[in-house]
């Protein structure tokens, strides 16, 4: 089972960013699929998730409306939308990939905002 991020960075506040998950070894559509951060010395948090089936989606507070989690089953690859970013945006992200009970991580991407 792999869960590889791609596309973090260093990027300005008010800009965009667009993270890339893509999976293998495992059913992807068959679970859900979430993006969690984590700061340094803070538990990581759930930022966005996608439903396997429905494609119904959840997002924290502090980020609606700016982030967007979508998912394409095709190319079993969940991406994550950021808009409007803010310097407290910035973490390490993580992709998650849950089933069940069976959890699946990636190694994570670092985003930092800052001018």
């Amino acid at each position: 089972v792999q869960l590889v991020e791609s596309g973090g960075g260093l990027v300005q506040p008010g800009g965009s960013l667009r993270l890339s998950c893509a999976a293998s070894g495992f059913t992807f559509s068959s679970y859900t699929m979430n993006w969690y951060r984590q700061v340094s010395g803070k538990e990581r948090e759930l930022v966005a998730r996608i439903f396997s089936g429905s494609g119904s989606t959840d997002y924290v507070d502090s980020v609606k409306g700016r982030f967007t989690i979508s998912r394409d089953n095709a190319k079993n690859t969940v991406y994550l939308q950021m808009s409007s970013l803010k310097p407290e945006d910035t973490a390490v992200y993580y992709c998650n990939a849950r089933r069940a009970g069976i959890y699946y991580w990636g190694q994570g991407t670092q985003v930092t905002v800052s001018s």
